[in-house]
């Protein structure tokens, strides 16, 4: 019997819910998905600049654990890549440090309910327009 896995810590969700090809129908529902974590390894090895010892501590992971976390991400954006298909960026075994919300209107991202308030050009008014990003 294996071990249950571990939740893998993330600082923040990313910006974004995903990412679509530019030159190629939108008509074709072809996508691949990117989960939290490997976004997050992606995020910390190549954006940030840290190591992969680093990046495994930041997120309480081991360094194997994290290099098959970045190596799957790897491939699913290489993937996406070479054959045209668009990144959906959504769930795995990820914990936040902080409880997220996206507003269903303008997609924007809010740390913390009690953060919420009107973007600009959203006509957004209360509360019930947030959805929860934590699993």
């Amino acid at each position: 019997m294996s071990r249950p896995k571990c939740q893998r810590k993330i600082g923040a969700p990313p910006a974004m819910e995903g990412f679509k090809p530019f030159g190629i129908s939108c008509n074709k529902p072809e996508k691949v998905t990117l989960l939290f974590e490997e976004y997050e390894a992606i995020r910390l090895t190549d954006y940030e600049g840290m190591n992969q010892e680093q990046s495994a501590t930041q997120m309480q992971v081991s360094r194997p654990t994290f290099t098959r976390i970045y190596e799957q991400a790897r491939k699913t954006i290489a993937k996406a890549f070479v054959e045209g298909k668009s990144i959906t960026i959504t769930g795995g075994d990820a914990r936040f440090e902080k409880q997220w919300y996206r507003c269903r209107k303008c997609h924007k991202l809010v740390e913390g309910i009690e953060n919420h308030t009107r973007c600009n050009g959203c006509t957004c008014y209360n509360d019930d327009e947030l959805v929860s990003i934590n699993q």
